[in-house]
């Protein structure tokens, strides 16, 4: 079966979701929680930023990077095993989908570190740029789509919002706006179309 997958980040972990189509109708193939950290080794990379706050420059520099090569190391073992098994269970993936934050300048660590709101910025922006490193190193074809660009996203283009909506009834939880959001954004590979 031919699916797409579809990433919603967050600190440390990732909603992630595996769809098919099936006579034009979205068919939950799987769906995970991905670890992006490994938290047993280094619980503080889920905040790098945070957890370098008050350091020197130069230590604040090499917590951040630590954490930086943690993430993609954890999401690239993480990814690659669900792509695996995907595989392995017959699946033949058309391509990946990573939701995104607003774009974010190329400030320093000591720049981001002064603000509080950009250590946010900073660590929203870590993890998906980490899964989207991790989709690509598989060989996958990659979007990259704003979170905020699923709101915008007309009716036309998406026929299957309200089948998106209704896949967690028989699926149970998690299916919440996490999973339905990765979905949207699976379903683009389809030929959803953002404006």
């Amino acid at each position: 079966m031919k699916v797409a997958i579809g990433f919603k980040a967050h600190s440390g972990w990732a909603a992630a979701v595996a769809v098919a189509l099936q006579d034009e109708h979205p068919h939950l193939v799987d769906r995970r929680r991905l670890s992006l950290v490994d938290t047993e080794i280094e619980a503080w990379a889920k905040q790098p930023y945070h957890a370098a706050e008050g350091m020197t420059p130069s230590r604040a520099e090499a917590l951040v990077q630590r954490g930086i090569a943690a993430a993609r190391e954890a999401s690239a073992s993480s990814v690659t095993h669900w792509v695996q098994e995907l595989r392995e269970a017959g699946h033949d993936i058309a391509g990946g989908t990573v939701l995104t934050g607003p774009p974010m300048p190329a400030w320093t660590t000591t720049q981001i570190l002064a603000m509080h709101i950009r250590m946010h910025q900073a660590e929203g922006k870590l993890f998906p740029d980490a899964l989207a490193a991790a989709v690509a190193a598989c060989g996958l074809p990659l979007g990259l789509i704003p979170e905020r660009a699923l709101d915008q996203l007309e009716p036309s283009a998406c026929p299957w919002a309200d089948e998106i909506a209704k896949l967690g009834r028989w699926a149970g939880p998690p299916w919440g706006a996490d999973q339905k959001h990765a979905t949207m954004a699976a379903l683009v590979i389809f030929g959803a179309r953002l404006h």
